[in-house]
């Protein structure tokens, strides 16, 4: 590939529960948007888990004594702490203003991806956002419906850098990661741990359209990919935790 264009998809609502998301992104993406073969429609992970009714008002949260305890010490609301921990298999780090978990996902990442901005309007009601309880199979469902390759991001922080950036959480359609092993480079020599994140390169491309603040441009069509190797959920990006040094 020579070019690659990153084309923001206009005019959707406020997406709110229960909203038939499939059907939404179809009527936004029409003329020069209407999908092509190789295009793929990267989606930020709130308007899926927005759809899917995973917004939780904390008025309803009832926090234990493990979340009073945790919130405590990391000056989070131990509602909001609680949610973080029934999303959650571990806590991984924590400390004053920093709350680090591995998610039932398998991602280790902060607050369990629990989001309190741009999720609802400004009513005096506090409400949370959670991931979406299977986004590998989000992304595969919409991209049935869209008859499209789908992408599903979040933004992430890492592990020895500053700042976030956006990485896929689900994946249809498209490899989420590339395994170039035993190929050849450029002078012959044989590839011997080269495995492109696919997906979290899209996923970071796209980040840069959409924005995280209040651009409101939750879905971002990629035109002009091709690729050869076999279709991997997003799930295929997690390290394995016998694998995985810093954990």
């Amino acid at each position: 590939m020579n070019k690659v264009e990153l084309l923001a998809v206009p005019g959707l609502p406020l997406v709110k529960a229960g909203d038939d998301l499939a059907s939404l992104l179809s009527k936004a993406m029409s003329g020069e948007l209407a999908p092509r073969a190789g295009d793929v429609l990267v989606l930020a992970q709130k308007i899926v888990s927005k759809a899917e009714g995973r917004m939780v008002e904390l008025s309803t949260v009832t926090p234990s004594p493990r979340a009073v305890e945790l919130g405590a010490e990391v000056l989070k609301d131990p509602r909001l702490v609680e949610l973080i921990l029934s999303e959650s298999v571990r806590v991984v780090r924590s400390r004053p203003n920093v709350l680090i978990v591995e998610h039932r996902l398998g991602l280790v990442m902060a607050n369990a991806g629990i989001d309190q901005s741009n999720v609802a309007p400004q009513d005096g009601v506090e409400r949370a956002l959670l991931l979406p309880k299977d986004p590998d199979a989000s992304a595969a469902a919409l991209s049935a419906k869209l008859k499209m390759p789908v992408l599903i991001i979040d933004s992430f922080g890492r592990a020895w850098r500053k700042g976030t950036t956006g990485i896929a959480i689900g994946a249809a359609g498209l490899p989420s990661i590339i395994d170039m092993r035993g190929q050849t480079d450029m002078f012959g020599r044989v590839l011997q741990v080269t495995m492109p994140a696919f997906g979290d390169e899209l996923a970071a491309a796209a980040s840069l359209v959409m924005g995280q603040a209040d651009e409101a441009q939750p879905a971002v069509l990629v035109r002009g990919l091709t690729w050869t190797a076999p279709t991997l959920p997003a799930s295929e990006l997690i390290r394995a935790s016998a694998e995985d040094l810093f954990r």
